[in-house]
């Protein structure tokens, strides 16, 4: 198997993710004018508690695997990491067949308790057998991090996508006729049918990639017995993996509630509210989350990256890797939250028919410029195995978002927009915590001048980008062609700038 360099794994999986964006960005713009926002909040309402239970799961083994096997890879110790597979795939494995089960039998008494709009029950029905697939998914994952070859995730994340999107455009048209609820439902149950084949895709490429380093049925129950050890390391860095993802899980299943019910409380009715959420969370979000795939992608080799080089006592290396991520995500993240913002509502009108949805893009896409080294950073952590700091950071600042959206949301005067504030606070909280606590284990320090002539760069592309904007409005009446064009334009000036500020250079743009 052959091993990529963090730049190589990261640019195998930002090609994959890329690809995989933008094919679900056209299915959802698609899905927006079809089932609209009342359909994309159903299913929004129930897709965090399908993350609930992926968390209790696979108890963040994913990322303790990538770990151990990179560890064990360094020192070229096969049979831990045989061992390291067995003891996982036996445990997520049942978990993943028992949560399934007792999920489809509590699934009435779930959606009256955490569902506030039960038309959502059907989604979280078709959802539920998505559990043991990602259970198996995210160990043979967790393998191929480790062993810092990316390629096979990258094609599984691509063939799922098309599988999805494919049955999506047969199986929603038909089963609109019967009500959104069914259609929402039937969205969520083609997403399980492209994880089944993507599941079957990295079972085959793992087959063919270990079997000349072991045979993992090879006296399997024999390495099971012996595997208390491994146990006990995997959960050394997978539990606190979990709580932080238990975090975010139980986060994801209140947020929608508290969001609802706030709204309520600031005089807005149900259904109204079900709307405002589905274009928070299925018109805006997106569209900032678009720009992640960039760092989303390093965040993944980073992992095993930095436990390699803490493996081998490499300290330099380490901060050089730190030092990739940061300028990797500042380069991407400040052009992305400029132009959202610059361009908000005319992106939301001309993508989803929907102005209003610009509105909450504009007050999140500043903010969100931290949102986009909150994943490298905590990679970083877990890399240098302090996992439990990464729960508690989140904890933090996903406790202080609860409260403050329900003190801004139940304002009548803020509604919906002070949940948007609330996000931005979290946003920069939890930024700032992963910053500062990696600064106290390794003393490592931002270059401020390198991010002062960035923002200046993305600054400068902003206005080039407005002005091309309003002169070239005159002359070009194609929305999609007239900002196009402009967009195109302010990155340009963009390239330029960070070409003369010596942030980059064309020797190694040329040489990627």
């Amino acid at each position: 198997m052959t091993k990529q360099s963090l730049i190589k794994g990261t640019i195998v999986l930002m090609i994959a993710a890329f690809i995989t964006r933008i094919l679900g960005f056209a299915n959802g713009i698609v899905l927006a004018n079809v089932i609209g926002p009342e359909g994309i909040g159903l299913i929004m309402m129930a897709m965090p508690v399908t993350g609930l239970l992926i968390t209790f799961t696979t108890l963040g083994l994913p990322v303790a695997i990538s770990k151990l096997v990179a560890e064990a890879e360094a020192r070229k110790d096969h049979q831990r990491i045989k061992k390291i597979l067995i003891v996982s795939l036996t445990t997520t494995s049942i978990l993943g067949f028992v949560l399934m089960i007792g999920t489809f039998m509590g699934a009435k008494l779930l959606s009256s308790v955490l569902l506030t709009d039960q038309r959502a029950y059907y989604s979280l029905i078709a959802v539920i057998p998505i559990v043991p697939i990602i259970a198996v998914s995210s160990v043979i994952k967790g393998y191929f991090r480790g062993k810092q070859n990316m390629t096979p995730i990258a094609f599984s994340q691509v063939l799922e996508q098309v599988v999805r999107i494919g049955l999506i455009f047969i199986l929603v048209g038909w089963l609109l006729p019967y009500g959104i609820e069914y259609a929402a439902a039937g969205v969520v149950l083609c997403g399980i049918v492209g994880e089944g084949i993507s599941l079957l895709y990295l079972f085959s490429m793992f087959k063919l990639t270990k079997q000349k380093q072991f045979k993992l049925h090879h006296s399997f129950i024999k390495q099971l017995s012996k595997g208390k050890e491994i146990f006990y390391d995997l959960l050394h860095t997978g539990l606190p993996t979990t709580g932080n993802g238990l975090i975010h899980s139980i986060i994801g299943v209140i947020q929608p509630i508290l969001i609802t019910q706030s709204l309520a409380l600031a005089g807005i009715g149900t259904a109204v509210a079900t709307k405002q959420y589905g274009l928070l969370m299925g018109f805006a979000l997106p569209l900032l989350m678009l720009p992640g795939f960039v760092t989303n992608s390093m965040s993944v080799p980073l992992v095993p990256a930095i436990s390699e080089a803490k493996e081998k006592n490499e300290v330099q290396l380490i901060h050089r890797r730190i030092h990739q991520a940061i300028r990797i995500a500042l380069i991407v993240g400040v052009p992305s939250s400029i132009i959202l913002y610059v361009f908000a509502e005319q992106l939301t009108t001309l993508i989803y028919k929907s102005p209003e949805a610009g509105t909450l893009l504009k007050i999140l896409a500043p903010f969100y410029l931290l949102h986009y080294f909150r994943n490298p950073l905590q990679s970083v952590i877990i890399g240098l195995g302090k996992a439990s700091s990464v729960m508690m950071n989140d904890l933090v600042a996903s406790t202080a978002k609860l409260v403050f959206i329900f003190l801004f949301a139940s304002n009548s005067e803020l509604g919906i927009y002070g949940v948007c504030l609330a996000m931005n606070i979290g946003i920069v909280l939890g930024t700032t915590l992963h910053f500062l606590t990696i600064s106290k284990l390794i003393g490592f320090n931002l270059i401020l001048s390198e991010i002062f002539k960035v923002i200046l760069s993305g600054v400068s592309m902003g206005y080039g980008g407005l002005i091309a904007y309003r002169y070239l409005g005159n002359e070009i009446t194609n929305q999609l062609l007239l900002i196009g064009t402009s967009i195109t334009l302010s990155l340009f000036i963009y390239l330029i700038l960070l070409v003369n500020f010596k942030i980059i250079s064309l020797k190694k743009i040329k040489r990627l």
